[in-house]
């Protein structure tokens, strides 16, 4: 089950992290509806790393904005129900 930007899964909810511009200039990695960065970088690149483990941690999904806050990336890190077809 679905719910906005997380995933249920028992009583266990696993947040996809957002890589996005952080208010002072720098990079920040968010799960999914908390109003407060989990940690801030100085790049964009460290910011996604970061957020890759969290989200192989959780098994949840990384989502990269750019500096206007579109999706310019994203990738699932754990149980996907729809792997693609090799």
């Amino acid at each position: 089950m679905r719910t906005r930007d997380c995933i249920k899964i028992g009583v266990i909810m696993r947040k996809n992290q957002h890589v996005t511009p952080h208010p002072t200039g720098n990079w920040q990695v968010k799960g999914a509806g908390n109003e407060r960065a989990t940690s801030v970088h100085s790049t964009q690149e460290q910011a996604r790393q970061a957020a890759i483990k969290i989200a192989r941690n959780q098994e949840s999904e990384v989502l990269v904005h750019n500096r206007q806050g579109v999706i310019r990336q994203k990738n699932s890190y754990g149980n996907d129900p729809f792997p693609p077809r090799g």
